[in-house]
């Protein structure tokens, strides 16, 4: 885990980063009926946009507030994986909604309630998906995650993010 502000923010800003990314490559295949080499490149457009208000949202607001819904279903004494897995799951929760009402404002054609819905729920299932068998995974066992794979969290789970969905 992160031990410092300074770290937790880089590991936030990484995870931002590499969710954001893999949802909005799922977006552009979404509304381009595929994916094709050119879908990667369409995709890194929206990420000036998308993983600074990922970031910002997580690392001062959804973080906080994800780690205190989760610990109302786990103890501090529970595995950490499993911790980290119910902190992974509240993010998701949390920011998919919130994210799919930024991009919708900023990005669909249509800006209505429906248009919203639609886009949180086509976003859901792959944000979870995405976060927690590839994102989550890749980013707790990079070299610049101290410990690597799920490490002792000492009663406290990691912190993921789940962004444009």
């Amino acid at each position: 885990m992160p031990k410092t502000k300074f770290e937790d923010a880089i590991y936030t800003i990484i995870m931002a980063t590499i969710m954001v990314y893999g949802m909005i490559v799922y977006n552009v295949a979404l509304n381009t009926g595929g994916v094709s080499g050119q879908t990667f490149l369409l995709a890194t457009h929206e990420m000036i946009i998308m993983v600074p208000v990922a970031f910002v949202l997580e690392f001062f607001i959804v973080g906080k507030i994800a780690q205190k819904l989760a610990f109302t279903v786990m103890k501090p004494t529970d595995r950490p994986q499993f911790i980290t897995y119910a902190i992974s799951i509240c993010i998701c929760c949390i920011m998919c909604p919130i994210m799919s009402l930024v991009a919708t404002i900023l990005f669909k054609d249509q800006h209505t309630f429906g248009t919203w819905i639609q886009t949180w729920a086509m976003n859901f299932p792959m944000a979870i998906c995405w976060q927690m068998f590839y994102c989550g995974p890749l980013v707790t066992s990079s070299p610049t995650y101290r410990g690597g794979g799920f490490p002792n969290l000492g009663g406290f789970g990691s912190r993921s993010i789940v962004p444009m969905c």
